[in-house]
């Protein structure tokens, strides 16, 4: 049984990051249960918790700890970087313990009822560790016992509100057939020539409607949660291949359409591995953004990219919202950004065609390579070519002369995002420089407030 524990720890739960509760019928077995598992597995991964007493046996006090070890120990186990991993108990821990890492329940002591349903709860909290790239939705239970055969006798409840609370493996495996079946063939028939441009094109141009995604995202996840599960069952054998299309088909189509590209995060760990064994990290990249350098070439470089216009659309709206991260500090690119992101979404929303979003995005990259040649030729820093590019799109008289008086402004208040009066003070000089060449307060309030929201947002990118 140990021996088991240990194999089935090391293949199925350690991979995921972890832990684990072993249970035994009673605190004698606990006892024997930690001499067998220190046989197949290095003492230091596993602890006996137990309640003892001053009349127990030599075998029993061999392992009674004083209410500060006890403490370190539950304090350890809840750390995924601490050890132990696996906690050998009988009743205590199984109701009250509250540690999210804890992910697989060996069973070896029959329960019913409550105390059953609490046992399983300990395993079920939910867990999430972005950091960690970790993401545990379900717990897992081995019933060594046989209490999930006859699990409607073992606990006093509506039977589904048991199949509602436990799935069993055989079921899962089921389900996990049904789904690879049907829906996952009609995605996966999406990929025609191994992911060449025009696969990962026509992907980009299939899942344009968000609606569509937002399905296949949600089957993908139902399906890999399962596939986390079963692993690395032999049931999965015939599975790998179009598992692992059906994985890359998913890394392209949330890489091209995420505000920002999760790679490490877009999979669970066994579903990770399986991407890099099998695909490799070329479909989870993104996509072509060492050739989108925004400059007054990229247009030419666009064009010759063997790239299908939809794939393009989407690099070069992940371009501009990229240099525009990198130089939050020019509110212009964070215009520009704005106006791709609408761009992105009249295109998803198929409002506009791909070729006409192309077009769009290529005027946008053209208007800002004159913005900079005519910001080098007036002297301009970025926040003043903003004032004066804003003012002059408003159709505002002398818009250079307000555009200086509001650089002025600003260099009287450097402090604004962090003083409210300061804040008030400069949005009253800003405004009566534009109420100068503007005979319209409607009008130059607007003008004040679009100029402040892309300034705000500049300093926040």
């Amino acid at each position: 049984m140990a021996q088991h524990v240990a194999e089935h720890y090391l293949e199925n739960v350690e991979p995921l990051g972890y832990k684990a509760f072993l249970v035994g019928v009673d605190r004698e077995a606990c006892a024997f249960y930690k001499h067998a598992l220190d046989e197949f597995l290095p003492p230091e991964y596993s602890e006996v918790v137990y309640t003892g007493n001053n009349n127990d046996s030599a075998l029993l006090k061999e392992f009674h700890l004083d209410p500060k070890q006890e403490r370190q120990i539950r304090k350890n186990f809840c750390k995924l970087d601490q050890q132990p991993k696996i906690l050998i108990v009988t009743e205590k821990l199984l109701t009250g313990f509250d540690a999210p890492v804890l992910y697989a329940m060996y069973l070896d002591k029959p329960m019913r009822d409550h105390t059953l349903l609490q046992a399983i709860a300990r395993v079920n909290r939910p867990y999430e560790n972005e950091q960690q790239e970790m993401v545990k939705p379900h717990g897992f239970v081995l019933d060594f016992v046989g209490i999930f055969d006859k699990l409607e006798k073992a606990l006093a409840f509506d039977s589904e509100e048991i199949n509602a609370i436990v799935k069993d493996l055989k079921l899962l495996k089921v389900l996990f057939e049904s789904k690879m079946e049907s829906k996952a063939l009609e995605y996966i028939g999406l990929i025609e020539r191994n992911f060449d441009d025009k696969d990962v094109d026509a992907l980009i141009e299939h899942f344009r409607d968000p609606e569509r995604r937002k399905e296949f995202f949600k089957e993908y996840k139902e399906i890999e949660m399962l596939y986390e599960i079963i692993s690395p069952d032999a049931f999965l054998r015939p599975f790998i291949d179009p598992y692992s299309t059906l994985s890359a088909i998913y890394a392209v189509v949330r890489n091209a359409y995420a505000n920002r590209v999760y790679v490490d995060r877009a999979f669970q760990k066994k579903t990770n591995e399986l991407v890099q064994k099998h695909i490799g990290s070329d479909f989870v990249a993104e996509p072509r953004a060492e050739y989108l350098v925004i400059d007054e070439n990229t247009i030419e470089t666009i064009k010759a990219i063997d790239d299908g216009d939809a794939t393009k659309v989407i690099n070069l709206i992940k371009s501009i919202t990229k240099i525009a991260e990198e130089h939050s500090d020019d509110p212009y690119l964070i215009a520009l950004a704005d106006r791709a992101q609408a761009v992105q979404e009249g295109f998803e929303k198929r409002q506009t065609s791909t070729q006409e979003a192309l077009e769009e995005l290529f005027e946008q990259l053209e208007a800002n390579e004159t913005r900079k040649k005519e910001q080098a030729e007036k002297g301009f820093d970025a926040l003043t070519y903003f004032v004066y590019r804003s003012l002059l799109d408003a159709k505002v008289e002398d818009a250079e002369a307000a555009s200086e008086k509001i650089k002025t402004a600003f260099a009287e208040y450097p402090n604004w995002r962090q003083s409210e009066a300061s804040l008030r003070d400069l949005r009253q000089k800003v405004t009566f420089a534009i109420a100068a060449q503007v005979d319209d307060l409607d009008k130059v309030v607007n003008i004040v407030d679009d100029l402040f929201t892309v300034l705000d947002r500049a300093s926040r990118v």
